[in-house]
């Protein structure tokens, strides 16, 4: 991993690893905190690099310094989860992979709570020795375009880095956003930039701007022949929601749904389309059809609850809508049963009149 002034999670990271791991490389690109300190603590290895603004590069070097067959991926605002930690070393024994994903957590919100959160199969293992790089300055990613299925094990991460307060902390906008502004004004082609630029727009509450980066990310994919992934469209519908934009929403989704049918996401906006048009049985129908596609389906980035809790919740608005009072409030507590920090339902339960014991 690299690493600079991580001293609040790296911890706990080094910690959930220290036992299934032969070594521990970590690159440090100029921490002033107690990061070395931490790392020494637990027997990492440790490099010191010149910051180049280059992300990718960071970790390459960290690969030169592997010495395993195979190489574990992570970031210091993560932790492999305890329960799963040992089924680590059996993945290492399959002959026919040279990938492996794993399912990873990206905790959103203000406190750690598993119902704010979005998963997907997240590529983190891969041989050592076999030409696989990282690549992008900025939100790198592996050199594995075009490549086979990826199987996924049985392994959670934990990654805490994008929750309210961690963001605001280490001003991760501003310097995500100047680094990937960099690439652009360089002639960058590649397409995940602008959607990795509406990303920061979108979270940094700019929808505009996001929107206008998004739509550019897909002609790019478009243009260079390829389909664009289902996580754009995702954030497309997203940022559109975010700005009332229904009228422009509506039919377009259905052109997104009709590439990735299978992707609970998008069926979860179109019900909160049709719902805003008050188009309530339509919007009901699909809604009951995001619990039948649930939320284990992890090639795509899934939003916990939208398959779950947060239909049923949305299930009970359209049947009070619809005038069924009594199926909405056995909606809204069956969301409060599947989740009880989700505070939407009993807000709802509280205006009709009822209250959870």
């Amino acid at each position: 991993m690299i690493v600079k002034d991580e001293e609040q999670f790296l911890e706990a990271c080094l910690r959930s690893v220290k036992d299934v791991v032969d070594e521990m490389i970590i690159v440090d690109t100029g921490s002033t905190d107690s990061t070395k300190e931490i790392c020494h603590k637990y027997g990492a290895l440790l490099f010191d690099y010149v910051w180049q603004d280059d992300f990718a590069a960071a970790r390459n070097y960290g690969l030169v310094q592997a010495t395993g067959d195979w190489i574990l991926w992570l970031d210091a605002d993560e932790e492999m989860d305890i329960n799963d930690r040992f089924k680590l070393r059996d993945i290492l024994y399959m002959d026919e992979f040279d990938l492996v994903s794993l399912h990873l957590i990206n905790y959103y919100g203000s406190e750690i709570n598993p119902d704010e959160s979005y998963h997907i199969a997240h590529t983190r293992l891969f041989r050592n020795h076999k030409g696989i790089l990282f690549e992008n300055k900025i939100h790198e990613s592996l050199n594995i375009h075009n490549h086979a299925p990826i199987p996924m094990a049985p392994i959670k991460l934990h990654h805490y880095g994008y929750m309210n307060p961690v963001v605001t902390s280490k001003k991760k906008l501003e310097r995500n956003l100047t680094m990937l502004e960099t690439e652009i004004k360089q002639g960058s082609q590649n397409p995940w930039t602008p959607y990795h630029m509406a990303t920061e727009y979108h979270r940094g509450q700019q929808s505009e701007r996001a929107f206008e980066f998004v739509n550019l990310s897909i002609l790019l994919f478009i243009s260079q022949g390829f389909t664009p992934p289902s996580i754009l469209y995702k954030l497309k519908y997203s940022i559109m929601l975010s700005l009332g934009c229904i009228e422009g929403a509506w039919p377009a989704i259905e052109k997104a749904i009709m590439l990735y049918s299978d992707y609970v996401d998008l069926h979860f906006y179109k019900g909160l389309i049709l719902l805003a048009k008050d188009r309530y049985e339509e919007a009901l129908a699909t809604f009951n059809h995001c619990l039948e596609l649930g939320e284990t389906n992890l090639k795509h980035l899934i939003l916990k609850g939208a398959g779950s809790f947060q239909a049923w919740y949305q299930i009970g608005r359209c049947q009070e809508k619809l005038g069924s009072l009594d199926e909405a409030i056995k909606s809204y507590q069956m969301s409060i049963t599947l989740s009880p920090s989700f505070k939407d339902p009993v807000k709802a339960l509280q205006t009709i009149g009822v209250t959870m014991l």
